[in-house]
């Protein structure tokens, strides 16, 4: 069984999707469409840069998106169908686009409002996310409790195992790392980001975007998609829906997630859009299941054989 996994927020880079949309004229034309729906040539920016522009978030989430969004049209036109899906954090958008839950176009406009929403959920410099290395999800969380002292700290993306992302007010971030490190962790690496996400922080963006998540026509999921909140596959509009709301206070479960669609059967990944962070993350997870990534024309052609002579 094939699932189709997308990337999130830190995979993007200058230049994503523009071999693809000069190789492919179904690629070509996601990035027409997305430039359409948002009315500005999001398409350049994706491969032209430049760079400052392309990691604003609110640019960044409806560019990773559109690169998604591509290569699964390119993919799907070849006739190579997945049976479940799932995206970490932004992805599961990518995820619900391609199993038709929302259009690519709404997609795209509540992706743009909902990363400035988050940006603006807290002033910049007052939040702040680092990897934890080397300590269990459960280390983790002590670490967070006990350096909290008041603030805001805790699990943001339970990725693998050994790696977990915490989020919240700096300060707090800071003492969780070394009360981490005390409790074992190998390393702690500071994350470039422009917003502690998915966390409590996060709070005033959820209710922001809420109403409008729920206003948008949605469709039952053509394939059952599992959700960072709970790893628990949705298979009607609504609860994908009110799944996509939850996510943005609450954790990614992403370790949870693979492990899901593993018990569901899922044997082969298909991680679409730019890069291979999930690809990782997923041998990180279980070693025996096959895994693909499809960012440019190569990864697509390799895809095609590998599935051809499996």
């Amino acid at each position: 069984m094939i699932a189709f996994v997308f990337p999130g927020q830190g995979s993007q880079k200058v230049g994503m999707g523009k071999a693809l949309a000069d190789a492919f004229p179904v690629c070509r034309d996601a990035f027409d469409e997305a430039d359409a729906a948002l009315g500005e040539p999001l398409g350049a920016l994706c491969f032209d840069g430049p760079e400052d522009r392309l990691t604003l978030t609110e640019n960044t989430q409806p560019a990773i998106l559109a690169m998604s969004a591509a290569v699964a049209r390119l993919v799907g036109a070849s006739g190579i169908q997945a049976s479940m899906a799932a995206g970490h954090s932004l992805g599961e958008y990518s995820a619900h686009v391609a199993a038709g839950t929302i259009s690519f176009a709404d997609a795209l406009r509540t992706v743009r409002r909902r990363g400035r929403y988050m940006q603006e959920a807290v002033p910049v410099g007052e939040g702040a996310m680092a990897a934890i290395l080397g300590l269990d999800a459960d280390g983790v969380a002590r670490a967070c409790a006990e350096a909290a002292d008041g603030q805001v700290v805790a699990p943001a993306n339970l990725n693998a195992p050994g790696q977990v992302v915490i989020a919240g007010h700096t300060a707090a971030v800071a003492r969780a790392g070394e009360r981490a490190k005390a409790l074992g962790a190998k390393r702690v690496i500071p994350l470039a980001v422009s917003a502690p996400f998915h966390c409590a922080l996060m709070k005033p963006a959820e209710d922001r975007l809420a109403p409008e998540l729920r206003a948008l026509r949605s469709s039952n999921p053509s394939i059952p998609v599992v959700a960072n909140v709970d790893a628990e596959p949705k298979r009607s509009a609504a609860e994908s829906i009110e799944a996509l709301v939850r996510q943005v206070s609450s954790p990614v479960r992403w370790d949870d997630v693979v492990r899901r669609l593993i018990a569901e059967g899922a044997r082969t990944f298909v991680e679409l859009g730019p890069g291979s962070v999930l690809s990782g993350l997923i041998r990180k997870i279980d070693r025996s299941v096959v895994v693909h990534s499809v960012e440019d024309p190569a990864g697509f052609e390799a895809l095609g054989k590998a599935l051809r002579t499996a």
